[in-house]
């Protein structure tokens, strides 16, 4: 299964973790002069606001507490939401500002100050996480993370998770230590987009007569059609593609609007009665904190669900900016009291280091030590802290402060070069060592294949009884990766609801095989395609992804919501079959683990075989073979010579099958049954094996590898022939019959 992109609990291919990319935590340089005027700096001026500082606090302690799965923290993924807001509040202000006093944006000292504010600090976590990961990680695990180094140290890595996540068949890769990157792609992203547009605006409304005036109207406007537009298509996407919602740049731009809208806005010419504020500053951390408790991973997200932290972060910053004539606005009672506190304000000091440090301790702990409890996870994100302190005081603070480094725009750029250079020369030497270590990546030549045995315990035909000797597995681990079924696009993603043709073989014969189901139909693409064309036929696949043949109703993780197009999709290929000519066989397969209700299942497949009868083919169900739930190819890449060690469990991997028992019970006429998991995990024993005959057997946690498929072929053709539902290859066809029989 897909690893669910969003913000659900732990699990494969499961949502990511939501991360902070902390804005700076000044508001830039000193207040210009006539920063109270009319048309001058919106006066939340340059002066310092701690109670900002301590916001931040709120936000990096909710994701750490979410990411180290304490109970009641299950909506803590809002944190990020919090510091969006307030970067795009501090980051506009600041522009803005100095385009009032100044007349221009002066874009080599912004993008100065970003670079030597928060390259240098990530860079040590990617080289630290480049490193570690080549000691705490198997091979195949180092070289996907430090194509993450690479994709983190350039912005990239929203964009690189959003390609990986939303391939189902990528299934089975553990989470990345640098997922959380993501939002410190998105962060930049926003300067590299937002700091020049504002600079052309400043530059059009240059010779106004209110140059201050004029800024921040046009500013205001755009910033307010920007933030209708990212919504829209943010709530677009979290009914299409969770992922994309999610991780996406354009669907969260509009986070740093509201910020931006805070910065624009004449606030400061209002009298607020103090009640007000305070009543608006108290709602609004009410609002964090009840997002933090009450959402969790069935919540759609962002959508609409992220308008609450959004626009409750927006409160706490409103509540406390001074009005008309006033210096600050902190009521003894109000939010921002308590936001400035001394504990909030250290921890938000250390937020931006902290968020970078914790993530990547938990998962390389994970990855040495196994799963952990939360209480463990806990105590892993307090030490992250260490480092944490370290990297902000001897990295981030010199760099900051240093009279030489900030002299000069050029020198924090370079400052900000080198800290990317590192981590991806780093990257590139581990990754490129790594991959010469797993040996060739390169698919595999089928032709070369050994053959295999048709009957027997053994995978391999070997006519002397000989033992197989000692030589490399095949496909490698590298390789089993992208050992797909060659189909092309046959397998249709979530959200196409029709198949093409999808037509092999001898594609204007009669006669054909129609293979349909899901991805688990899908693997046994190559052994049916060989089986049709021995005998002059063609093969039609109809498989969709994730998509259960029976007739269930099921959430999809990479869409985030019930899965509609799988429903439309079914019925679209039922419809093909009944209402096109009758195929010569019809072969089924289908994941049986999409709900655990007995009775349900039997019921959905049912409906869905009702109308595959009526066509008066013959049905063949394929069992579901083993579902290892681990990453087997990742688990062999460490131990290549003791594959015995990546064995699962068999009860997990091989339950009962409850169509298959129906089947051979004979309350499911006019349907077959056969199996090839007798030699996939043979004997009785308590596990199942990864490889077998030096044949690794499956390209991630529940799927075999093309490789497998093809060795299975001749067993696959005995099993067809034997239940007579395939004739043997070069016997006549017979006559077709004038009406299909009762039992089909």
């Amino acid at each position: 299964m897909p690893f669910l992109l969003s913000h659900g609990p732990r699990r494969k291919r499961s949502a990511p973790p939501p991360p902070s990319a902390a804005p700076p935590r000044t508001t830039g340089p000193g207040s210009p002069a006539g920063s109270g005027g009319e048309s001058g700096p919106s006066p939340h001026r340059s002066t310092f606001r701690p109670d900002i500082e301590g916001l931040r606090a709120v936000a990096v302690l909710a994701v750490l507490a979410f990411h180290a799965q304490i109970p009641g923290a299950a909506g803590g993924f809002v944190g990020v939401d919090v510091f969006f807001v307030i970067s795009g509040y501090l980051i506009t202000g600041l522009l803005v500002r100095e385009a009032i006093t100044t007349g221009r944006i002066r874009l080599g000292d912004f993008f100065s100050r970003r670079a030597r504010r928060l390259l240098p600090s990530a860079a040590v976590v990617l080289a630290s996480v480049a490193v570690a990961g080549a000691w705490l990680t198997v091979p195949l695990l180092r070289a996907d993370l430090e194509q993450d180094v690479l994709a983190a140290a350039l912005s990239v890595a929203n964009w690189r998770f959003v390609s990986q996540q939303t391939d189902y068949l990528a299934a089975g890769h553990d989470q990345s230590p640098l997922l959380h990157f993501w939002s410190l792609a998105v962060e930049e992203q926003f300067y590299l987009f937002w700091a020049p547009l504002l600079a052309v605006i400043v530059l059009v409304a240059a010779h106004a007569v209110r140059r201050g005036r004029a800024v921040r109207a046009v500013v205001a406007l755009t910033t307010a059609a920007v933030a209708l537009a990212s919504f829209a298509l943010s709530l677009h996407w979290t009914r299409e593609s969770v992922s994309l919602a999610y991780l996406g740049t354009p669907s969260r731009v509009w986070q740093f609007a509201v910020g931006a809208l805070l910065a624009l806005l004449p606030w400061h010419l209002l009298r607020g009665p103090r009640p007000l504020r305070l009543v608006c500053g108290w709602a609004g951390a009410a609002a964090i904190v009840w997002c933090v408790v009450s959402y969790d991973a069935s919540t759609p997200y962002p959508g609409y669900a992220a308008l609450v932290p959004t626009l409750g972060t927006a409160a706490v910053i409103l509540a406390a900016i001074p009005g008309r004539g006033e210096r600050e606005a902190q009521g003894a009672h109000g939010v921002g009291r308590l936001l400035s506190g001394r504990a909030p304000r250290a921890v938000g000091r250390l937020s931006y280091n902290l968020y970078l440090w914790h993530w990547p301790v938990l998962v390389l702990a994970e990855a040495r030590l196994g799963a952990l409890g939360w209480p463990a996870k806990t105590a892993l994100t307090l030490a992250a802290a260490l480092p944490a302190l370290a990297t902000m005081r001897w990295v981030e603070q010199p760099l900051r402060r240093s009279r030489t480094v900030s002299e000069l725009p050029r020198r924090g750029l370079a400052v900000g070069i080198s800290a990317i250079i590192l981590p991806v020369v780093l990257a590139l030497v581990v990754g490129t060592t790594t991959l010469q270590l797993m040996g060739p990546a390169t698919p595999v030549d089928t032709r070369g294949l050994p053959p295999g045995a048709a009957a027997g315990p053994s995978l391999l035909a070997r006519t002397d009884g000989s033992p197989l000797a000692d030589g490399p597995l095949v496909p490698g681990p590298a390789q089993a990766r992208k050992d797909f079924p060659p189909d092309g696009a046959c397998q249709v993603a979530p959200e196409v609801t029709r198949s093409p043709e999808c037509l092999f073989g001898a594609v204007d014969s009669p006669d054909r095989v129609v293979l349909l189901g899901d991805s688990h139909a899908g693997q046994w693409f190559s052994p049916l395609l060989a089986l049709a064309s021995q005998r002059g036929w063609a093969l039609q696949e109809l498989v969709k992804q994730g998509c259960p043949l029976p007739e269930l109703t099921v959430r999809n993780s990479q869409l985030g919501r019930e899965y509609r197009e799988c429903d439309t999709w079914r019925d679209d290929a039922l419809d093909r079959l009944r209402t096109g000519p009758a195929p010569r066989l019809i072969v089924i397969a289908s994941l049986n683990r999409y709900t655990a209700d007995r009775e349900l299942l039997s019921a959905a497949w049912e409906k869905t075989l009702k109308p595959l009868r009526a066509t008066g083919a013959p049905i063949v169900y394929i069992e579901d073979t083993p579902v290892p739930g681990t990453d087997i190819p990742a688990c062999v890449s460490g131990a290549p010579d003791e594959a015995a060690a990546c064995a699962f469990s068999r009860a997990k991997a091989v339950p009962a099958d409850p169509l298959a028992r129906r089947i051979a019970a004979g309350a499911v006429p006019g349907v077959r049954s056969v199996s090839v998991n007798p030699v996939l995990c043979p004997g009785n024993g308590p596990t199942c094996p990864a490889v077998r005959d030096r044949i690794l057997l499956y390209r991630d946690d529940a799927h075999l590898t093309n490789v497998a498929a093809i060795v299975l072929t001749p067993r696959l053709q005995r099993l067809l022939t034997e239940s007579g539902a395939l004739p043997p290859a070069g016997a006549p066809a017979p006559a077709p019959s004038a009406a299909p029989g009762a039992d089909g």
